[in-house]
């Protein structure tokens, strides 16, 4: 089938928001799909709720496929808004000024609903289950009719009358072989009756979307993959509804949904097909995406031929396909990053740097090795030639001289400074700087505080916790354990005997010795329950190891836990925070554990509020008063996600102590840790890692955070410990500014720090005005804000 490349536009609403836009739909031929750009992620769930209203007013009866997880957050609110309060003249005006006509409302029970997809096995009552979300956001949010709704429910596909889920595959695990080869037991008997019960009904399944006459409104978010449904990277554009397994990528997304990847990598997923979704022909397909995260993806989606590896392309056979995405996530669109940089006045010293650098780092030449053919080939490096109006080798070499003495600076260490280091989570402010630390940590006339601001809960796995309190089980029983219960050793308040936990486990560290090293665990995991429980007798300390016990060996992965158990899972985050820097000579003294209010475990979070979550931060900036301030400095993500909240509650805690104290000299370091990456023009700070570093970092992080070692909830580029990946992330920066300075900078530098460099931290240093414009205008982008 030959894409479609219709431009028109059909829709009063897509009309409307590409005239706001003030771009085209399309740039072909570079561009395959059309696509609308909205300023933030709020925008994009009004834009895509204004759509669906249109097209359910001229389609009542129809079908609708919807999708699940945290993308479409505010495309559900808009919807319910919308239509709960249809005739008020507040939305009337909202309804007009997007496309929309208010005088029909849609009967949204005319609608036949198709469930998209569905991890398998899994039980469809659990709150992680796909078939929970869509029953609870879309057929009773929506006002859906169930009747008409096509939906995968697990618990009864394949079973029949006579099994149980459960029953069927005891160990969450399906073994697909059974489909070809012979069952070997009476389990596996069972097993391969289900597993053919499941492909008939996905056969089903398909031909009744395809009976009611295909999708009409088709909407879904775009994996790290590019995956669209479950139809991952490679999966063929003729596919159907289908039971497969995934790849690793889909794997690490679904990691915490799914309670850890040790759960997700053994799920398979029943998925409508890439070909379910454009059987009908005039259907309305729309890919949401918000943030800088889905950048890439993006710009292969839109932006390359038709290829089972972009699973997306195969939306090029719609006319009435479109992406809709935030700024963000089209950072990386060749004609929209053009028509941005077309529309300044003049380019920003970041826009000069940012041309010059993709010009080199694409040509793989370094920076004063450009000639003007390279710039004249190039429309934004031309741009940048007319636009300062300098010679091109006078451009390449400032910028060599300026990248040169972001190196330089970093070398001068601060001294006689407070500096306080802030963190969403527990092993952000290691991954992101840990390298810069050393060096800071080296110098003795500095003060170092560490605040971390949630208590990071969801990162601990129910497997890891049962391996603790049974490591706890262990050594209560002791004699050596209940002298300490007799002595009050685990008294919440006592700080020095908090701090021998640290020490006990060091101690085991150094000398190797395991046992040494589970004690301090289970000491500090009885200090944590004394804390809870407000109770240190041995018999009750007892009773409530053996009720989690049971708790943690029941509860299915990826339920929200009960309030107390998401504090004794944060507060061993916290155990680890505090071994890391006891690692380095620092006592509980310096490790101030906030636990923000606002982190809750929910799948649509809260808002930070000043009395709970900024509070906190002003009292301890009032105590500590600090020259510097890190905060976690993250670009447009998909929505106001934990570390977004904790940079928004900082900037406010922040001015008020300004405002209080009087002071504007203090300085704030943004650093990005895993999840994002600076590109050489955003930072100002280039901090080299030998390979000393980069080793103390690997073995300060599996030593602390034994919660992570295993990696439950990677990052889906890469299979292994954020240790690692940090790692892979600073060698990548220092390969890159290689390439921009020429490898001779580094390998015949007079300076043996330099010279000994094989990574890079890159950091951005601001004062406190700059950091408010920056932290506001990133507002702006997640939240909506005007002014």
């Amino acid at each position: 089938m030959k894409s479609v490349k219709k431009q028109e536009i059909n829709s009063v609403v897509e009309q409307t928001a590409v005239q706001e836009s003030g771009m085209k739909i399309i740039y072909p031929p570079t561009e395959k799909i059309r696509t609308i750009i909205v300023d933030n992620f709020p925008m994009l769930g009004k834009l895509t709720a204004l759509r669906f209203i249109e097209w359910a007013q001229q389609n009542e009866g129809w079908t609708i496929s919807l999708p699940t997880g945290k993308t479409p957050e505010h495309f559900i609110k808009w919807v319910n808004y919308l239509l709960a309060n249809w005739d008020t003249a507040q939305v009337k005006k909202i309804l007009e000024s997007g496309g929309v006509n208010p005088s029909k409302k849609p009967k949204m029970s005319s609608f036949h609903f198709i469930q998209i997809d569905e991890f398998y096995p899994i039980n469809s009552s659990q709150h992680n289950s796909f078939y929970y979300y869509v029953n609870k956001f879309y057929l009773k949010g929506f006002g859906l009719d169930p009747n008409k709704a096509l939906l995968m429910n697990p618990n009864t596909i394949g079973l029949g009358d006579t099994f149980h889920l459960d029953e069927i595959w005891p160990e969450q695990m399906v073994d697909l072989s059974l489909r070809t080869r012979i069952a070997k037991s009476v389990l596996e008997e069972k097993q391969k009756r289900v597993l053919e019960g499941v492909d008939q009904f996905c056969t089903e399944y398909e031909n009744q979307i395809r009976t009611l006459g295909g999708i009409g409104f088709f909407l879904g978010g775009i994996g790290p993959d590019g995956h669209i449904g479950f139809n991952v990277k490679g999966s063929d554009h003729y596919s159907t509804t289908r039971l497969t397994p995934t790849n690793y990528e889909t794997q690490a997304a679904a990691a915490s949904d799914l309670g850890g990847i040790e759960v997700s990598r053994n799920r398979l997923v029943i998925t409508i097909g890439l070909k379910t979704i454009t059987y009908n022909p005039d259907s309305t397909a729309i890919i949401i995406a918000a943030g800088e995260a889905k950048a890439q993806v993006i710009k292969d989606a839109i932006q390359t031929e038709k290829s089972n590896q972009v699973p997306a392309s195969v939306l090029q056979n719609l006319k009435n396909s479109c992406f809709y995405i935030t700024k963000g996530a089209a950072k990386l669109l060749n004609e929209r990053r053009f028509y941005y940089l077309s529309q300044k006045e003049n380019l920003s010293e970041q826009d000069q740097l940012q041309i010059i650098s993709d010009l080199s780092l694409e040509n793989n030449k370094k920076l004063t090795d450009l000639t003007r053919e390279d710039f004249n080939t190039v429309r934004s490096a031309k741009l940048l030639l007319s636009n300062t109006k300098k010679k091109f080798d006078d451009i390449a070499k400032e910028t060599e001289q300026l990248y040169q003495k972001r190196i330089h600076d970093a070398l001068d260490i601060p001294k006689n400074k407070t500096i306080l280091h802030t963190a969403p989570h527990h092993d952000d402010i290691m991954l992101g700087y840990l390298p810069y630390l050393v060096r800071l940590m080296r110098e003795g006339s500095n003060v170092h505080y560490f605040n971390y601001l949630t208590s990071g809960f969801n990162a601990v796995t129910n497997q890891y916790m049962l391996r603790e309190v049974k490591n706890a089980n262990d050594f209560i029983n002791s004699e050596d354990f209940k002298h300490l219960i007799k002595e009050n050793y685990f008294d919440p308040q006592n700080t020095l005997f908090r701090d021998r936990d640290v020490y006990q486990y060091l101690d085991g560290i150094a000398a190797d010795n395991k046992f040494d090293m589970r004690e301090g665990c289970a000491r500090r995991l009885l200090r944590n329950l004394v804390e809870i429980f407000e109770e240190d007798s041995f018999d009750n300390l007892e009773f409530r190891i053996h009720e989690l016990l049971n708790y943690f060996s029941t509860q299915y992965p990826g339920k929200k836990d009960l309030p107390y158990i998401q504090q004794l899972k944060g507060m061993t985050r916290e155990w680890e925070a505090d071994i890391l820097w006891g690692y380095f000579g620092f006592s509980s003294k310096s490790v101030i554990h906030s636990r923000l209010g606002f982190y809750k475990g929910d799948i649509f979070t809260e808002e930070p509020t000043i009395d709970r979550d900024v509070m906190p931060i002003l009292n301890n900036l009032k105590k500590i008063k600090p020259d510097i301030i890190s905060v976690a400095f993250d670009p447009e993500g998909s929505g106001p996600d934990t570390h977004y909240k904790v940079l928004q509650a900082v900037a406010e805690a922040l001015k008020l102590y300004e405002k209080d104290s009087g002071r504007t000299d203090i300085k704030i370091w943004g650093y990005r840790n895993v999840w994002y990456r600076y590109h050489p023009s955003e930072a100002n700070l280039y901090v080299p890692v030998t390979h000393n570093t980069r080793a103390i970092l690997n073995d300060s992080f599996l030593n602390s955070f034994g919660s992570q070692a295993e990696a439950s909830f990677p990052s889906y580029e890469y299979d292994g410990p954020f240790s690692g990946l940090a790692q892979k992330i600073q060698v990548e920066q220092y390969q890159k500014m290689k390439t921009l300075l020429g490898r001779d900078f580094f390998y015949q530098n007079p300076d043996s720090r330099i010279r000994s460099t094989r990574g890079l931290v890159f950091l951005k240093v601001m004062d406190s005005k700059e950091f408010f414009e920056k932290s506001f205008e990133l507002r702006k982008k997640t939240e909506n804000i005007k002014q």
